[in-house]
């Protein structure tokens, strides 16, 4: 005899079931950075975003640094399966394949005046986001990339002492990103070296380097480089935009049902809005801590750095292009994107820069 209230029960019974079953998919992120960093912080705003968009069937655990592997080894652990995902910043798999660096941390902006807003109208409008699918094919890992957190740009660095020309700075033995970034710095005598962040301030105070970078007030001032130096430099050109993302292994991306891929593209496009609105608050709060309480002083970086370090990043951007068929094709869509959207960008901000730039001096 037919039981309603046994199908019923039936029916709910393999719902609880299903749902159970959703519940057990979890995205394993090992990051390159400790649990206590900023770039952690909006990973794991992130993973809310993604657990509110699948009712709960896929959730995010973020593993920090060293968890499974080393910092290094986090995409071939993906790679391999042995983690389902990894979060760092593209360029630092510029050594399995040069065109990371376009995306992760185009040196100079591309050498075509790519800031980080613009860099997101070419990504996600651009034809960027379909040159970056191809990346982990290009480079030979099954991956999935989502590009999440955008930085920048990226202050010159710190120094003990003012320096008013590249004269200067060249007496300096410089922290420096590793890659075609720090390259550039090398091609024009400035003595770089390249370390992890938790490695700088140790440097500084045995002498071991004279002056450093890492990235912005708010990071910068978590690792104390104002415990030594005091001179800060927020213009340069090395890092005017840098990119951190999150690569899921390709098997466990597959297996991932239509919606749940879908929310995680649409949680990876709101953390892109988020992590800028996010940086540009707590950057400000940083750098006014670090100018008020701890003797700070910000400084004007000398003009011969900008023609010096545009130079050298143009060398080297067309040195790869003339190695590397995919690294030009990225360059060529960055520089045509360029064309049609730096006149009007770079020139919309113009009154606008000068003028913030008036206000700040007002509260000096």
């Amino acid at each position: 005899m037919f039981n309603l209230k046994t199908v019923a029960t039936g029916a709910l019974a393999l719902s609880l079931m299903a749902s159970s079953a959703l519940a057990e998919k979890v995205l394993r992120i090992q990051s390159v950075l400790p649990s206590t960093a900023d770039e952690v912080f909006m990973l794991n705003e992130f993973g809310k975003d993604v657990a509110a968009l699948t009712g709960g069937s896929l959730t995010i655990e973020v593993l920090p640094a060293g968890a499974v592997v080393g910092p290094r080894d986090i995409m071939d652990a993906v790679d391999a399966g042995l983690v389902e995902g990894g979060f760092a910043w593209t360029h630092y798999w510029g050594g399995k394949h040069v065109a990371a660096n376009l995306f992760g941390a185009p040196v100079a902006g591309a050498g075509v005046g790519l800031d980080n807003i613009a860099f997101l109208s070419w990504f996600q409008y651009g034809g960027g986001k379909e040159l970056y699918d191809r990346l982990w094919d290009e480079m030979g890992v099954n991956v999935k990339g989502f590009m999440l957190q955008p930085v920048g740009p990226e202050a010159l660095g710190w120094f003990p002492e003012p320096i008013a020309s590249m004269d200067d700075f060249r007496k300096m033995r410089f922290r420096a990103p590793p890659g075609m970034v720090g390259a550039a710095y090398a091609d024009i005598g400035v003595p770089a070296v390249a370390m992890g962040g938790g490695d700088i301030l140790p440097a500084l105070e045995k002498g071991t380097i004279d002056a450093a970078e890492w990235c912005c007030p708010k990071p910068d001032s978590v690792f104390g480089f104002q415990k030594v130096l005091k001179h800060y430099y927020l213009q340069g050109l090395h890092q005017v935009t840098v990119n951190a993302d999150m690569y899921v292994n390709g098997d466990f991306y597959n297996s991932l049902s239509e919606v749940e891929q879908k929310a995680l593209e649409v949680a990876a496009n709101a953390s892109l809005s988020k992590s800028l609105s996010y940086r540009i608050f707590e950057n400000g709060k940083a750098l006014k801590d670090l100018t008020d309480n701890h003797g700070v002083i910000l400084e004007d970086t000398p003009a011969d750095y900008f023609t010096e370090y545009s130079a050298a990043a143009s060398k080297a951007l067309q040195a790869a292009a003339d190695e590397n068929e995919f690294f030009a094709e990225v360059w060529a869509s960055q520089r045509a994107f360029a064309e049609v959207a730096v006149p009007f960008w770079s020139g919309a901000q113009t009154s606008n820069a000068s003028l913030g730039r008036a206000f700040a001096d007002t509260l000096k």
